[in-house]
């Protein structure tokens, strides 16, 4: 019989649930009082304005990490079952502040005020650092990133407020090198006001804490005003009346790059723009016997309504050519040369992609009547090695015409691999 007792698993559970439901009649018997621990509570500071208000103002930084801090509850178990992390409150009061260091940190259970027996923080004590306050107002710089919507260029960028006024620590005031208020303008096709938030940056760029500071923004905040104008792009004209060659020589005309330009502005005033004329003080030489250039700021021409898209690009070459009495000039690219008998073994390359300036002399009829395609050429029967040589060029002209000096071009032959 003793075996099949012992062999009875129905009785075996009816005694596992007998023997629990006897403990758990024991725990609601007997509630005993015990402890908790619960980490991580924040410390909040009351009475702040103590140190504000004294005649010389001070402030505080938390330090040695106890600005958080655990929280031991002494209670019965079942009133420690119920309590949450979001139940305790730990209090500092500035007022109870003590060697200028440390002040007491006073815990309350809320919703449990007489259900517990103690409830002790752990460090007992906040540690702070006071240090005099200074208030000092600082410009907003606004910066922008992303980009407008094509077609569109981004105009004045303007802080609203312009200045900020910030109150902390001393030391940490002293830091400050530049504020910021940054807005993100992507896709922008229109005038508007962006919300934005202050960033405090060290001389070294580094970002700075702002929990140890408070500014006059108030709710409002910052924002940035971003104007977007319109882009078109227009040719430009220049006045060459007051290009006067040598005596000997002739003015034959510019080239200029670039030769157009994106101007920015409201959608009205560019619409009445069709070109820009440069006037003739621009381009006022004397005396030139020989192509000259000349770097043009064309945004000094501009309206005053309407700017360059990019503020940078205001920059023209102006090439001033002058013919020689009798003289005629080409300018040919490198890849309009002929390569003559150039080794199978050999790759050849040009050393500049620059242009090749001729300049041939003769009769004013033949001159207008010439043509030099497929007359200019290069023979590589003598280069059979690899390296980079100055090679003559060669020009067919017709029997009254001639060089005035002779010409050459640089190239790089290489092995064939």
């Amino acid at each position: 019989m003793e075996k099949r007792l012992m062999n009875n698993i129905g009785l075996k559970i009816l005694a596992f649930f007998v023997a629990f439901m006897l403990w758990i009649m024991v725990v609601n018997i007997d509630d005993p009082v015990t402890h908790k621990t619960f980490s991580d509570i924040p410390v909040s500071v009351i009475n702040e304005e103590v140190l504000a208000n004294a005649q010389q103002p001070q402030t505080y930084q938390i330090v040695d990490n106890t600005q958080a801090v655990d929280v031991t509850v002494t209670a019965k178990r079942k009133t420690l079952n119920r309590i949450k992390e979001r139940d305790i409150i730990a209090v500092a009061d500035i007022k109870e502040l003590t060697l200028d260091t440390q002040i007491p940190i006073d815990v309350t259970i809320n919703g449990f005020e007489d259900r517990y027996d103690s409830a002790q923080a752990n460090p007992r004590n906040l540690q702070i650092k006071l240090e005099d306050e200074e208030t000092k107002r600082f410009p907003i710089v606004p910066t922008t990133t992303g980009t407008v919507r094509d077609g569109f260029v981004l105009g004045d960028i303007q802080a609203m407020p312009e200045k900020v006024s910030i109150r902390g620590p001393k030391s940490v005031i002293a830091e400050i090198s530049r504020v910021e208020a940054s807005v993100s303008v992507s896709g922008l096709s229109k005038d508007a006001v962006l919300d934005s938030e202050l960033v405090l940056y060290d001389s070294n760029n580094n970002v700075i804490d702002q929990n140890l500071l408070l500014n006059n923004l108030g709710t409002e905040g910052v924002g940035v005003s971003v104007q977007i104008l319109n882009t078109k792009n227009i040719p430009l004209e220049f006045d060459t009346s007051s290009v006067n060659p040598a005596k000997g020589y002739e003015f034959t005309g510019i080239t200029y790059e670039p030769q157009t330009i994106q101007i920015s502005g409201e959608r009205d005033a560019i619409n009445n723009i069709s070109s820009l004329r440069i006037p003739a003080e621009a381009l006022d030489v004397d005396n030139i016997k020989e192509k000259t250039e000349k770097v043009i700021d064309v945004s000094e021409y501009l309206p005053d309504y309407v700017r360059l898209a990019d503020e940078n690009a205001g920059s023209v070459v102006v090439t001033i050519s002058v013919e020689e009495d009798g003289t005629k000039s080409y300018d040919i690219t490198v890849g309009s040369i002929m390569i003559n008998n150039l080794s199978e073994e050999l790759t050849m390359s040009y050393a500049s992609a620059d242009m090749v300036e001729l300049k041939v002399r003769g009769p004013k009829n033949a001159l207008d009547n010439l043509s030099l395609e497929k007359a200019i050429s290069i023979d590589l029967k003598n280069y059979t090695a690899d390296g980079t040589y100055d090679v003559p060029v060669t020009v067919k002209l017709p029997d009254e015409c001639f060089l005035e000096k002779s010409v050459k071009v640089r190239v790089i032959l290489s092995m064939k691999e």
